[in-house]
């Protein structure tokens, strides 16, 4: 079993900053990546960053210049630095890790509770 851990969303004014973070625990073999992920309401779950073991980075357009996501395979936490917030950046964050468990090879992929990030004035 795997377990995400969210933390660090609220409520912030527009052009103001929030970091997220998401620590990982359970049994499992590896974590091949981790990422965040975000679903607004009546809307589908979108990509915002991935990072992968071996610190490959992939961002959505939305977020390119204003999001940095980072990570940790110690302690099996990631981050997601977001400034410049945006009215439109208002969505449940969830942080995502795609998992290697000690059954066997095939990557599963599991998902946090989602953290409310809510940009408004």
């Amino acid at each position: 079993q795997v377990q995400l851990v969210e933390s660090g969303g609220g409520l912030v004014q527009p052009g103001g900053s929030l970091r997220l973070s998401c620590a990982a625990s359970g049994s499992f073999f590896s974590i091949n990546a981790m990422g965040w992920y975000r679903q607004a309401p009546g809307k589908e779950r979108e990509l915002v960053a991935t990072i992968s073991s071996g610190d490959s980075i992939n961002y959505a357009d939305s977020g390119k210049g204003r999001f940095a996501i980072s990570r940790d395979n110690v302690k099996k936490t990631v981050w997601l630095q977001m400034n410049s917030l945006k009215p439109e950046d208002t969505a449940v964050y969830y942080c995502n890790a795609k998992v290697v468990r000690d059954s066997g090879p095939r990557v599963y992929s599991y998902w946090g509770q989602g953290t409310q990030v809510t940009v408004s004035s």
